[in-house]
């Protein structure tokens, strides 16, 4: 097991929902350490830019107009294999195939709205959250 960082992103479902403070207490409950926090309205650019990867991809455009929408909150998360652990809290990406009480199942309504964001490996942990937090926010 190793200490590593991931990003979780209660995306603007979630939030408009205001279901920010339920998630948050879910990763309290989880035993994860909040390295940085921060409440965002990310610009189209932004989303663009953070989401690249995915350019070309058929969802791409769906995504970034969601995720420019609305406010959205940004956590960095530390632990013992966090990427690994987040992943298994927030469940399968489609929440109708999520387990039961993940983030996902729980909070989101589809696919393409599903709640909440998390890092897919650890060297993208670390890229997402130097993506909004600069080293010294981080605890």
């Amino acid at each position: 097991m190793s200490v590593q960082r991931t990003l979780a992103i209660i995306k603007p479902d979630a939030v408009s929902q205001r279901n920010q403070g339920k998630i948050l207490q879910r990763i309290l409950d989880e035993q994860f350490e909040v390295l940085a926090l921060r409440q965002v309205h990310l610009s189209r650019r932004q989303v663009e830019s953070f989401y690249a990867e995915h350019r070309g991809q058929p969802f791409f455009e769906d995504l970034c107009s969601f995720m420019s929408s609305a406010p959205c909150v940004v956590i960095a998360l530390g632990g013992e294999d966090a990427v690994a652990h987040w992943r298994r809290v927030l469940g399968k990406t489609n929440p109708d195939d999520a387990d039961a009480n993940t983030i996902r199942k729980l909070f989101g309504t589809k696919m393409n709205r599903n709640a909440a964001h998390g890092s897919d490996s650890a060297e993208s942990g670390s890229r997402e959250c130097a993506y909004f937090f600069v080293e010294t926010d981080l605890l």
